[in-house]
């Protein structure tokens, strides 16, 4: 009887242990396969939602912005300004003469510059009469130039404002 129940024992202990790792197996295999379905979808969502976008969707360039009007600048022509400039090395005197026209916004501007222009002269004067030949040589003395006069007539112009110091004619002799 002793042996009968040891067989018997043995009989349920292998199916006790099937049962035990098929249930493992089922679960692990039903995560596995719900992982596979998830990504699946996602990855079909993911084409989906590419296509619509790439396809489908309506271009920004297809629809035409409306045309912006644009103020062309006003000018305002400077009087001829003719200076000796300074720290000759050979003592003879050199003479620096330039046309300047001020680039401003608008013509309303403009108007605004038209009264101080005797201020603004000034200060090209005083500005200019320091320089040297040197400081004019090439072209990146006359950006410096033209950088500092826009600078000094902001100052005498303000509150305008004046957006360039345009060269029409400069001659160092």
């Amino acid at each position: 009887m002793a042996k009968a129940k040891k067989a018997e024992d043995e009989k349920e202990a292998p199916e006790a242990e099937g049962d035990g790792e098929a249930a493992p197996k089922k679960g692990f295999l039903s995560k596995k396969l719900i992982i596979m379905a998830a990504a699946g979808l996602l990855t079909l969502g993911g084409a989906g939602g590419g296509t619509w976008f790439f396809f489908f969707k309506s271009k920004p360039h297809d629809e035409k912005p409306a045309p912006v009007a644009v103020k062309p600048p006003a000018f305002v022509d400077m009087p001829e300004v003719l200076v000796n400039l300074s720290g000759t090395a050979n003592g003879r005197s050199q003479y620096l003469k330039a046309k300047i026209v001020l680039e401003v916004a608008d013509q309303k501007t403009a108007e605004e510059i038209k009264p101080v222009l005797p201020r603004v002269l000034d200060s090209f004067q005083t500005y200019l009469r320091e320089m040297r030949s040197t400081d004019l040589e090439g072209s990146a003395g006359l950006y410096r130039v033209r950088d500092e006069l826009t600078r000094r007539v902001n100052l005498a112009v303000a509150p305008s404002k004046i957006n360039a110091v345009l060269f029409k004619e400069i001659v160092v002799q």
